[in-house]
């Protein structure tokens, strides 16, 4: 089963202002788990008018305390015995200057045996209310939607498959092995365990988007009282933070 998230949203600048903000959002007073941001390829289509970006976060987190324990350590990798960890996400965006429409897509590229996230984003300039008015150039309309699938069913499966294996070659070499200690982890079903981190995470995406929110709101803030140097200095102030 998979879990989703959707929210509505309209922030009270222009569509030029919240789309620069998006790439200057991270890190914020509400996002200093993101590392580092690098961009990997950025392309600008004269004819349609459409800049393309392809961006890479790395992000500290903590995994739920709920997951930690539900997931056997084979299954935590680089994650610390207090869940600390750290991912990549890729991100790719489109902004569609003539239309004045951004859309990006974020996926995270570690962890996938345990949960696939994809999360987008559309930012659009409203049109004005009067006729022939044009845009509105005072809000820009955004939509986000989180996209959560665990693949934990399909590592059970293949760990269980490993087990069948090492079982009957021990078996016709007439040696003995030890079971697998399996606990928990195989006593709930395979829909059991991924309907439950799905859950998990859910809330805490339900929690944590408002402050993604809020974070947008910090960059775009500072955009309009002090421009680009306000914010590269509360970035810089935000980075020597320790989360």
């Amino acid at each position: 089963m998979v879990k989703f998230y959707s929210n509505d949203t309209v922030y009270d600048y222009g569509f030029s202002t919240v789309s620069l903000a998006y790439f200057l959002r991270y890190p914020n007073p509400y996002a200093r788990h993101v590392a580092s941001t690098d961009t990997i390829e950025r392309s600008y289509d004269p004819e349609t008018q459409r800049l393309t970006t392809v961006r890479l976060h790395l992000k500290r987190s903590r995994l739920p305390p709920a997951v930690v324990k539900l997931l056997p350590r084979s299954y935590l990798g680089n994650a610390g015995e207090d869940g600390r960890t750290q991912s990549f996400i890729l991100e790719r965006s489109v902004v569609d200057v003539k239309n004045g429409v951004m859309q990006s897509e974020s996926r995270n590229l570690d962890w996938n045996n345990v949960l696939s996230v994809i999360e987008k984003h559309r930012y659009e300039r409203p049109k004005a209310l009067a006729e022939g008015a044009g845009w509105n150039e005072e809000t820009t309309n955004v939509n986000i939607s989180v996209t959560l699938k665990s693949r934990i069913g399909e590592q059970i499966r293949k760990q269980r498959a490993r087990w069948g294996e090492q079982a009957t070659a021990t078996s016709v070499s007439g040696g003995e092995e030890e079971a697998p200690r399996r606990g928990l982890f195989s006593s709930w079903g395979q829909g059991a365990i991924r309907t439950a981190i799905e859950t998990i995470s859910l809330q805490r995406t339900e929690k944590s988007q408002p402050k993604a929110q809020k974070g947008m709101k910090v960059v775009l803030e500072r955009l309009r009282h002090g421009g680009l140097v306000e914010v590269l200095e509360g970035m810089r102030a935000d980075r020597e933070v320790e989360i």
